[in-house]
């Protein structure tokens, strides 16, 4: 016997006239982000390191029909200087930001915390890190009430991986970081965080069909976009299930039909904290 996993869908998320940066979107999962709001209709701004990975992905998003929406700046964002120098050419080039999805991460594993480098630490703790706190510096005071400030983390930011210490604590780092800038833009700013659990892309060979796919990921960014009442929450999504309890609440989408309460307001921290 055989069993199906039912699709999360949400139909009807409008993102029209938002405009949105999305730094890491040529990523694995920076790709279902992308598709995803471009489908919603959004003007999407991808940065890029080099003109070469800007290439390569042009031509894996060859079939989607909204390409005249998506543009690419190239420069390195992954430093302070190097991200208010691209925050400022972006917002010349092609007007006010609404939304950011900062997708910046990588993996690491295959040591205890006592062997590791002082350059594994480096590239994986302080360099991740520091490139996320330079999109916060460069996009928070340009981006308006309505709009929204989003970080893509994984499930290592709750739940400890023997062997991926650098990872678990800096995804630790940056939910903390979510849930302080919170703390400090109070009602002026819109931060929330996806907190995930494996994901399906496109380079993966062998998933789970519990598995979010990375257009899913993208599908609950729109969604949390779309709905205002939503700020300084953490959303789960380690499953399909998952996000069809989050599409509902924040769509409606359901075979009710039915609206429900939006997942978090002003003054929230978290969604299931203690879920592992």
């Amino acid at each position: 016997m055989t069993s199906t996993v039912q699709e999360p869908q949400a139909d009807g998320i409008d993102l029209t006239g938002r405009r949105v940066v999305i730094p890491g979107g040529t990523g694995a999962v920076g790709e279902g982000i992308v598709r995803a709001w471009l489908r919603a209709g959004a003007e999407v701004i991808v940065p890029s390191r080099t003109a070469e990975r800007v290439a390569e992905f042009t031509d894996v998003l060859g079939d989607e029909a909204n390409l005249g929406g998506l543009h690419f700046v190239v420069g390195d964002y992954t430093t302070f200087d190097g991200a208010e120098t691209l925050a400022e050419q972006i917002t010349h080039e092609f007007g006010a930001i609404t939304d950011v999805i900062a997708s910046i991460g990588g993996w690491w594993q295959g040591k205890p915390l006592w062997d590791v480098s002082e350059a594994e630490w480096d590239r994986y703790f302080v360099g991740l890190t520091t490139a996320h706190v330079a999109q916060v510096r460069a996009w928070i005071p340009r981006l308006p009430q309505d709009g929204s400030y989003q970080l893509i983390l994984g499930g290592s930011a709750t739940t400890p991986v023997p062997g991926s210490s650098i990872i678990n604590m800096e995804q630790a780092a940056l939910l903390m970081m979510r849930q302080v800038l919170a703390a400090e833009v109070g009602e002026q700013r819109r931060v929330t965080s996806l907190v995930l659990g494996p994901v399906a892309t496109r380079l993966r060979h062998r998933v789970d069909p519990t598995w979010v796919s990375s257009e899913e990921v993208g599908l609950a960014t729109a969604a949390v976009a779309a709905q205002p009442a939503v700020s300084a929450v953490d959303l789960e999504l380690r499953s399909k299930a998952d996000l069809r309890e989050l599409l509902q609440r924040l769509t409606g989408s359901s075979d009710s039909g039915e609206a429900g309460e939006p997942a978090g307001r002003p003054g929230d921290s978290t969604e299931r904290e203690a879920r592992a």
